[in-house]
């Protein structure tokens, strides 16, 4: 079960470099579980800046130096924590589909 591990979790680490939206992270945000990702594609413009970003995802050094600071920081952590919960308000199925019904009637 999803909301069980990312209950469970410090952390998430999600590196991938051709991310269409972000769902997996907004899922951990809503779980309260903050997150470690890359600044690479469309996710810094999904999670704002609610995260701790890693401009290299394939450097391994930035990346363990990010999850020493997401370990280590616990001010930090709890900061990540409360306004990952404010950004995933922002994102409903329901909001997506009465914004994709309004498009569609204005075509």
């Amino acid at each position: 079960d999803l909301i069980f591990l990312y209950n469970g979790a410090l952390l998430t680490l999600w590196l991938s470099e051709y991310e269409g939206f972000g769902l997996p992270l907004l899922e951990s945000m809503a779980c309260g579980t903050p997150v470690i990702t890359t600044s690479k594609g469309s996710i810094p413009e999904v999670i704002k800046d609610v995260a701790i970003l890693i401009k290299n995802p394939t450097d391994s050094w930035e990346i363990s130096q990010a999850i020493e600071k997401g370990i280590k920081d616990t001010t930090l952590r709890e900061k990540l924590r409360k306004e990952g919960l404010k950004v995933v308000k922002m994102f409903s199925w329901e909001k997506c589909a009465r914004e994709t019904l309004a498009r569609l009637l204005n075509c």
